[in-house]
């Protein structure tokens, strides 16, 4: 009797999307997130997971939370399997309405852009036979609708960040799901990671 095939998947993080979702829900505590551990913890028994691309742009705007961010991502990068995709924050100019006074604003760039075309490109190229995409973002429902549309059995499954939920994306997805407060606290890092170059990196105080 032959083994039934796995189903691959990559999964398709959008860091600030999520970053976000955790913050405004008061979730601060798992900011300390493994998300590759996140990841194979969302996964069924019949399925497995080929890649993990994580899309984030660096802060510029503040030290301290560029500080924090890097140790971060230096400690996803100890994680075999994950691949760091980085779009730009860009200076713009806002007006506000109320007030008539004209303000800067620093605005990730790039990130929605970049999971579309890591979807697009790994779709065209057989990759993945489903796509899990962690965000909430509705600027990704094209490449969604394009590859849940197509005559093949690959598709697109939505994991929404807590306090992110988009009824759009909803729609064009290929199942959905809520990221839960246990899925978080059961996939943190260590207080204290090590690279193996001796790099120590460690939980922010704030992210206690």
């Amino acid at each position: 009797m032959s083994t039934p095939k796995l189903e691959r998947v990559i999964a398709y993080v959008d860091g600030f999307n999520l970053y976000f979702g955790l913050k405004e829900s008061g979730f601060q505590r798992y900011f300390w997130l493994n998300i590759k551990s996140l990841v194979q913890n969302l996964l069924k028994p019949n399925q497995t997971l080929v890649g993990v691309k994580y899309f984030t742009s660096l802060v510029t705007n503040n030290v301290e939370k560029r500080l924090r961010q890097k140790a971060y991502i230096n400690t996803l990068m100890t994680v075999e399997g994950i691949q760091i995709v980085y779009g730009t924050f860009q200076s713009e100019l806002a007006h506000c309405n109320i007030c008539g006074i004209d303000s800067r604003e620093n605005n990730e760039k790039m990130t929605d852009v970049n999971i579309a075309t890591h979807l697009l490109s790994d779709f065209y190229t057989d990759q993945f036979d489903m796509a899990m995409l962690v965000s909430g973002d509705t600027d990704l429902v094209p490449p969604i609708k394009l590859i849940n549309e197509s005559n093949t059995n690959k598709r697109v499954f939505i994991v929404f960040p807590p306090n992110r939920v988009n009824d759009e994306l909803r729609k064009f997805a290929k199942g959905d799901m809520v990221i839960g407060r246990k899925k978080l606290a059961d996939s943190q890092f260590e207080d204290e990671i090590v690279s193996q170059e001796g790099q120590k990196m460690t939980r922010p105080v704030t992210w206690v």
